[in-house]
């Protein structure tokens, strides 16, 4: 999905207000994709968001596609549903951070 923003004209990179490492914006993703089901939506919908999130372009358009799977707007934070449901999704699932440190 990486590459998918920088085809939609997207940044396909972000900042966090403080630096963090790769395994705390794991982590961030992790607990987002843990507690997503939560605000509603099917929770084969995030599942099928999560993975397109962590695959390349061409797999993620099929993965969104074959779940039937709608983006709202260009940043692809905003997805809905064959039945209307809405996803919002965090910039941070969906793209590496510009001021991302090596864990030690």
């Amino acid at each position: 999905m990486q590459k998918l923003l920088r085809k939609s004209g997207s940044p396909s990179t972000g900042s966090t207000p403080q630096p963090i490492t790769v395994a705390q914006l794991r982590q961030m993703r992790d607990e987002f994709s843990d507690t997503a089901p939560h605000y509603g939506g099917q929770k084969e919908i995030w599942d099928a968001l999560r993975a397109a999130s962590e695959s390349d372009v061409y797999l993620a358009q099929v993965i969104v596609e074959s779940a039937g799977i709608i983006v709202s707007n260009v940043d692809l934070t905003l997805w809905y549903d064959e039945r209307g449901a809405k996803y919002e999704l965090p910039k941070y699932v969906l793209s590496e951070r510009t001021n991302l440190i090596q864990d030690s």
